[in-house]
């Protein structure tokens, strides 16, 4: 599919897939909901402790490299894990601005090395923060009892809809552990239940800048 380098509103790019129209993030500004979304709603319910964190869709690494910052930030230990099966192209890693916008020049091998680094090996980025990406799909996943914390980053229900199924909402319900948590910027009334379905009690919080509502889903047994 041809994919195009678009920037959103609040001056961060994006790709755009053409014949979806649909983007890896919300062309109401990329940074902005990955700090609302998967940093504010998620990342820092585990402040003050060792967290552990599978992304589910690493795509641009815009995630990734936020997540970065923020745990250099509060000098936490993060162990995080990027899931994807169809990863970017070194051409389009280049058009990403991610590093200038978020004013993080001194990072800039630290984003990079996120893309070029091997997969499916740990990858040790600093004392604080170690990078796993593993190119499968999601369907493939089989991690039990393993995460505090997922970021749910999926192409939207419209066009993927298999991506928002009961059955790998179970897989993500089984990948974390007892007390974790999963969020996305999705708040389908289809995606709720069957997030309730595999046992998840969901929360509907307001959404990110251009969006409503979003969902935090927590395994409690």
């Amino acid at each position: 599919m041809e994919r195009e380098i678009i920037q959103t509103h609040d001056g961060s790019t994006t790709i755009h897939i053409k014949e979806w129209d649909e983007c890896y993030h919300s062309k109401h500004g990329a940074i902005q909901e990955a700090q609302h979304v998967f940093i504010k709603n998620g990342l820092s319910l585990f402040q003050n402790r060792e967290v552990s964190i599978l992304e589910i869709g690493f795509g641009t690494g815009l995630n990734t490299f936020i997540t970065f910052l923020e745990g250099q930030k509060m000098n936490q230990s993060i162990d995080y894990v990027g899931v994807e099966a169809y990863p970017i192209s070194s051409e389009e890693l280049v058009s990403m601005n991610y590093v200038e916008e978020l004013g993080a020049n001194e990072q800039k091998e630290i984003f990079e090395k996120m893309h070029t680094s091997n997969w499916e090996e740990k990858v040790i980025l600093s004392d604080h923060f170690s990078l796993t990406k593993r190119k499968q799909f999601f369907a493939e996943i089989d991690d039990v009892d393993k995460y505090d914390l997922i970021y749910f980053d999926a192409f939207g229900y419209r066009v993927q809809p298999e991506l928002w199924s009961t059955a790998i909402f179970e897989k993500m319900f089984a990948a974390l552990k007892n007390n974790g948590v999963l969020v996305t910027y999705a708040a389908r009334g289809v995606v709720k239940r069957s997030m309730i379905e595999v046992g998840f009690t969901v929360e509907k919080l307001a959404g990110p800048p251009g969006k409503r509502e979003m969902f935090r889903a927590t395994k409690s047994i």
